[in-house]
């Protein structure tokens, strides 16, 4: 438990660091829509909190999120979960078993990696950290890794923490992949909102497929832990037999995720441009640090920066802003093959953050080159 204990003294002491600048979880800190704050008044005014949420979610929640999907409510329905995480975790736990393998990509979300290892499962990572194949899982490569032991073929899109997008062609024969092998299909959707032409796999592949969502990123609501799953009915009984969520998702954040659905065109509109003013505006301090930006047109709300000109460490660089209070993150967080190579920075931010980081990112470098011991980060 000590490496839990010191995670957990890491984020107690950002929590307690004042005017921190939240740039390297991909949470969305734009101000919050009056009418999702609204909401939120009011179901504590109202005393719901005291009692338990449906244990699948509100009926109306529920709805709204296929809808805002885009899929057909005859043929997925959604199941309200404890953050994005907990929807995985669920997943995870009722496909992976020992003998079995989960194939995913590096970089990848690492959390679900080590749901399936701790059912007993077999990771496999592809790597796509490269520009030859555009950092991008191609077909050819995902059918050389999968066979009939695959439970779980694992497919962040947009990737965190690389932003690229796969195309409606590219996840089809993704789909068909899995079929042929017996497999499930997930379509980890967090960053979809900040996506142009972006595909849930549920259009394409609705049998055997299932999408993860949160509301953490687009909607800001991190610290009250929502998200969701959507399947095909029989997918979502499977799934739900097996969670520990039996009390339901917090009532205020499902009131919260309501309100944010109703106003969701007109919110992501100011977010995404806010989020697209940031972007450019690191894009240039990163080339005017010789900092190398491998994806400028991130699909997610970050960009990768690529340190090796800088001759420091990834993790010294992260040290020297969070001395400055500012939360960045290293590349190892996400990937032990490529972590080396970069930080990454989040972009749905207030923009006075981001014009903070621009202004100093050349000083945390210098200041990182001078760093002997940094402590563990996370």
């Amino acid at each position: 438990m000590a490496d839990a204990r010191t995670r957990n003294r890491y984020f107690d002491d950002l929590f307690s660091t004042p005017d921190l600048a939240w740039m390297g979880q991909n949470t969305n800190h734009v101000p919050t829509h009056p009418a999702v704050a609204d909401a939120m008044i009011r179901s504590v005014e109202a005393g719901e909190f005291n009692a338990y949420a449906p244990p699948m979610g509100f009926e109306a929640l529920r709805s709204a999120i296929v809808t805002d999907l885009g899929v057909s409510a005859s043929s997925a329905e959604a199941l309200v979960t404890e953050g994005g995480v907990n929807a995985l975790a669920m997943i995870c736990k009722a496909r992976a078993k020992p003998g079995t393998t989960l194939v995913t990509t590096d970089p990848t979300w690492k959390w679900p990696c080590l749901f399936a290892e701790q059912a007993g499962a077999k990771v496999v990572q592809i790597p796509i950290y490269d520009p030859s194949v555009q950092y991008k899982l191609t077909t050819d490569a995902l059918r050389a890794a999968v066979d009939k032991r695959c439970a779980i073929i694992y497919i962040v899109d947009p990737n965190n923490p690389l932003g690229i997008r796969y195309d409606r062609e590219e996840i089809e024969a993704f789909a068909e992949i899995a079929r042929s092998v017996g497999a499930l299909l997930i379509h980890d959707c967090t960053y979809r909102d900040f996506a142009d032409g972006h595909t849930p796999v549920l259009k394409v592949a609705p049998e055997g497929t299932v999408v993860s969502l949160s509301f953490s990123k687009w909607l800001g609501l991190a610290g009250m832990r929502i998200g969701a799953l959507v399947a095909e009915p029989k997918l979502v009984d499977e799934f739900a037999a097996g969670s520990t969520s039996v009390l339901g998702a917090s009532v205020v954040a499902q009131r919260a995720a309501m309100a944010g659905l109703a106003v969701k065109p007109e919110w992501m509109k100011d977010v995404r441009r806010i989020d697209s003013a940031n972007k450019a505006m690191i894009i240039e301090a990163a080339k005017a640090a010789e900092l190398r930006v491998p994806i400028p047109v991130s699909h997610g709300n970050f960009l990768v920066l690529e340190t090796a000109s800088t001759g420091v460490s990834p993790e010294a660089i992260v040290e020297a802003a969070r001395r400055d209070g500012v939360m960045i993150r290293q590349g190892r967080y996400h990937t032990a093959t490529f972590g080396d190579r970069f930080i990454k920075v989040s972009t749905s931010v207030p923009s006075a953050w981001a014009e903070r980081f621009c202004d100093n990112l050349q000083g945390y470098i210098e200041t990182a080159r001078t760093l002997n011991d940094v402590p563990a980060l996370f």
